[in-house]
């Protein structure tokens, strides 16, 4: 049973930073792709990064040289470090995994990701 449970979304002033937390059970992402999307009320989820088993990253362009995507396999967790975050930035943020590592070639496909968790909400004023 694979589960993917989200932590470090809350309430934050623009300019400020955020660390966000993704701890699996039921896989290891030291050999499973992870990726970060995102959704706000009314918009379409967006793709913001993905990492694969050997450590490539890709990501979106609105997030490009704020946020950094990372994984700690000895925790099994990925982290979606948030930097320097504007009040656009506010979305429910969702972390996904998927054995298919060609799901990394583009970060739009963060959300065909197989398995995702509950979400944590992002709230920058």
């Amino acid at each position: 049973h694979v589960q993917l449970v989200e932590s470090g979304g809350g309430e934050v002033q623009a300019g400020g930073s955020l660390r966000l937390s993704c701890t699996a059970s039921g896989l290891t992402f030291a050999t499973y792709a992870g990726a970060w999307f995102r959704q706000a009320p009314g918009k379409e989820s967006e793709g913001l990064a993905t990492i694969d088993s050997d450590g490539s990253e890709i990501y979106a362009d609105s997030v490009k040289g704020r946020f950094t995507i990372s994984t700690d396999n000895a925790r099994n967790t990925l982290y979606l470090q948030m930097d320097n975050l504007k009040v656009e930035d506010t979305a429910m943020y969702y972390c996904a995994a998927d054995s298919r590592p060609w799901l990394c070639y583009s970060v739009s496909a963060a959300r065909d990701f197989g398995y995702r968790g509950q979400g944590t909400q992002v709230t920058v004023s």
